[in-house]
């Protein structure tokens, strides 16, 4: 029988260990537990949320309402041909199970994806992304239920509106749909991503270029520069990389000579937001139970007993100090609940 849960901790359901609580909780691992938790939400007259893995969310207050889990499992063969494979897996499968998987099997397109926190159903989302790869390469449709409706509906990729850290489902469908699987075409025909960064070098250290070898020097180099969310509070990335026009980019050039960045295209340029915020002063500094990581300036870590009010008074504090010293404004990529 499926129970729904009253007073619920969410400390282990996020990762940056916010020790607040949600009057209900629904761990639902079916399209028919999902609908049934809305209908319990709708007759209680109470707000529904949905939480995954909670990775990517900042916890503010308890939640005076239902929080649903979609915790769907499964990974299920669509199609395969000579060139690819299309799968359908379950919103709750841990990411980095799928990128294994697939690595595993000799299918390329997510390994440079690898040792990402969070659940499946996360990922169109916020198409989650590093080393020049997006999720959103890889996705081709994404099934979910319609809230209002009670009702399991589907949206392509080109109607998904993927951008950078952003999608449809943060836009115009944010609060109105719970993911319930994510189908994805991966490569028989394994074209390499390695170009990004210092992953040439540390796929080198390991041998050739290979699926399994992308994957593990991203998890060397992950596990060097992240702290792990078991150990330290922490939702990896807290701010996105601010996206600028070429010129804006030409001007802070003059002021700030030593400042890296990424073309992204004959107009646009991308500046790593870690080193923003390494300027500014930030990098390793705490206030009172929360600060930015030693290593890696881009990450906000709980070291214990913070609130998640007192995180994000932080975030704010550094938001206004690139804003102070660049002229930049750094938008947050956690989501805050």
């Amino acid at each position: 029988m499926f129970v729904i849960k009253k007073n619920i901790s969410l400390k282990p359901n996020n990762t940056f260990g916010i020790d607040v609580s949600t009057r209900y909780f629904a761990r639902a691992n079916t399209v028919e537990k999902i609908i049934y938790s809305i209908n319990f939400a709708s007759y209680n007259r109470l707000p529904i949320y949905v939480l995954g893995g909670g990775s990517n969310v900042l916890l503010t207050s308890d939640i005076e309402g239902v929080v649903v889990n979609s915790a769907i499992n499964g990974i299920a063969m669509i199609e395969e041909s000579g060139s690819d494979v299309t799968l359908s897996v379950g919103a709750g499968v841990v990411w980095d199970d799928f990128v294994a998987f697939a690595v595993q099997k000799g299918w390329g397109g997510v390994e440079n994806l690898s040792y990402i926190p969070g659940c499946v159903g996360a990922a169109p989302i916020q198409n989650i992304g590093a080393y020049g790869v997006e999720a959103e390469k890889s996705i081709i449709k994404v099934e979910y239920i319609d809230i209002a409706k009670r009702k399991l509906e589907e949206i392509n990729h080109s109607e998904c509106r993927f951008g950078y850290r952003d999608s449809i489902f943060k836009q115009e469908l944010k609060g109105k749909v719970i993911i319930t699987n994510v189908w994805f075409r991966l490569s028989k025909k394994l074209e390499f991503r390695v170009d990004y960064g210092s992953l040439q070098t540390e796929v080198a250290k390991l041998g050739e270029v290979t699926l399994s070898n992308i994957r593990n020097a991203v998890i060397d180099v992950r596990k060097r520069k992240l702290p792990d969310p078991k150990e330290v509070g922490n939702a990896g990335s807290f701010f996105k990389n601010p996206i600028v026009e070429v010129e804006v980019y030409r001007d802070l050039k003059v002021k700030f000579p030593e400042m890296p960045f990424y073309q992204l295209s004959d107009s646009l340029v991308k500046i790593p937001a870690g080193w923003l915020i390494e300027q500014a002063g930030w990098k390793g500094k705490r206030v009172g139970n929360c600060g930015v990581h030693q290593k890696q300036a881009l990450v906000i870590v709980n070291y214990g007993g913070a609130t998640g009010k007192e995180i994000l008074a932080f975030a704010k504090s550094i938001q206004e100090s690139v804003a102070s010293t660049f002229g930049l404004e750094l938008e947050m990529e956690v989501n805050i609940l």
